[in-house]
């Protein structure tokens, strides 16, 4: 594989744990034991994936992960202890891509580090054979051979996740999704409960995208049903 995986954890034995599980996958994996050390491996540019706890020392997880996405949209998978739906949105919501509880099975974990690593490397999944093309809505532009958004001529900075839901969107504007299967479409996975995990992305793609997010233009709720990109007159 192109690239490694950095894992990061206080506890030692789950760092070797998961570095043996990603070796025997064939991926490359890079330990780190604290945020700090975890941001010091990041200077590296050929990690293409991070697994993190939340509770650490020096800089807690979701410290990290601010600090992460401040200069990086690679996909951060989050592992912890916390299984709480307000702990696991928190930390969706400040850019971790999926999130994982401990006591972790190793089967689901790999699952989800390829479904991850597949997403930032391809993006365009089913799509990626198509030629370059740019569809426009409004005010917005998606460039498909960059996998890039544009809002009034500038680059959204979207992370692996949210450009794969706004290029479903894009694709099929008007159309509504359910959140399960825009997880399943974008997760490339089942979900038994995934409403809160797609709410926050969608969030947080309407924060970039919308003038005003608290009244958005373009990605509506359809109450009962799912989400939507509304068509809009496009910009000549």
């Amino acid at each position: 594989m192109d690239g490694c995986v950095l894992v990061v954890d206080d506890d030692r034995e789950i760092v070797q744990a998961i570095a043996l599980l990603l070796e025997k996958e064939g991926y490359r994996a890079r330990k780190a034991y604290d945020g700090a050390e975890a941001l010091e491996a990041l200077e590296d540019e050929t990690v293409r994936l991070v697994i993190l706890d939340v509770m650490m020392p020096k800089l807690d997880g979701l410290s990290t992960i601010m600090k992460i996405r401040e200069k990086r949209n690679l996909p951060i998978l989050v592992l912890s202890a916390k299984t709480e739906d307000s702990d696991k949105i928190l930390g969706l919501s400040i850019g971790a891509d999926d999130y994982v509880a401990k006591p972790f099975n190793p089967q689901e974990l790999m699952a989800r580090v390829k479904s991850q690593l597949r997403r930032y490397t391809l993006l365009g999944d089913i799509h990626a054979s198509r030629q370059e093309e740019e569809i426009w809505n409004g005010r917005l532009c998606y460039r498909t051979g960059e996998r890039v958004l544009y809002a009034d001529g500038d680059p959204v900075r979207l992370t692996a996740t949210e450009t794969k839901i706004v290029e479903l969107f894009m694709r099929n504007r008007g159309r509504v999704f359910p959140a399960e299967e825009i997880y399943r479409r974008v997760w490339e996975e089942p979900s038994f409960s995934p409403e809160n995990t797609v709410m926050v992305h969608i969030r947080h793609i309407r924060e970039k995208v919308e003038l005003n997010p608290k009244e958005p233009e373009y990605i509506k709720v359809v109450w009962g049903i799912g989400y939507k990109m509304e068509k809009r007159e496009n910009r000549t």
